[in-house]
Parts: C-alpha cells; sequence; structure tokens
C-alpha cells in the first residue's frame, strides 16, 4: 500500500496526547485494509523515524493504530511537524 493512503490523520485528543508525552506514542486513523507492517513502514517514510512498535485496534468502524517511537526520536517532533502542537 501506498504510504499516503495508509495514513488517514494523527487522533489529537487529551488522552493520545498524554501518551506521546509520557510513552512516546502517536496515535493514526489509518486504512482499514493497512496491516501493522503497513503502518510501520508508511509513519518511518513519511515523517523520517525509527517505529518500535505498532498496536491497531477497531472503535466505530475506524481502524487506529497507536505507534511507539524509539527513544531517538521524539513524537512531540513528529507532532509539531503535524501541527497537533
Amino acid at each position: 500500500m501506498d504510504a499516503q493512503s495508509v495514513i488517514k490523520y494523527p487522533v489529537s485528543t487529551e488522552k493520545s496526547l498524554r501518551t506521546m508525552e509520557s510513552e512516546n506514542k502517536l496515535l493514526f486513523v489509518v486504512d482499514k485494509k493497512a496491516t501493522k507492517a503497513d503502518v510501520k513502514r508508511a509513519v518511518q517514510e513519511l515523517f523520517k523515524v525509527k517505529v518500535v512498535g505498532v498496536n491497531t485496534f477497531i472503535t466505530a468502524g475506524k481502524k487506529k493504530a497507536n505507534v511507539k517511537l524509539s527513544a531517538e526520536s521524539p513524537a512531540i517532533d513528529v507532532a509539531t511537524q503535524l501541527g497537533m502542537m
């Protein structure tokens, strides 16, 4: 899958911002057909960061991905690029 079509948009809620600061994780709404490997590849390609792990889940008909970044690539920097901060 194309990186642009895998990641739809970031989720910016109080809880997602808290996990971004404390656990270095970002939350994205992704394509329903995207696998964890697709999400990992897309985040690494789009934001030039190292991804440690991906957890996906489906709520209210939307597939979301919790993406944990490595220590050398802070999630706050990526959030700033996205305009979330």
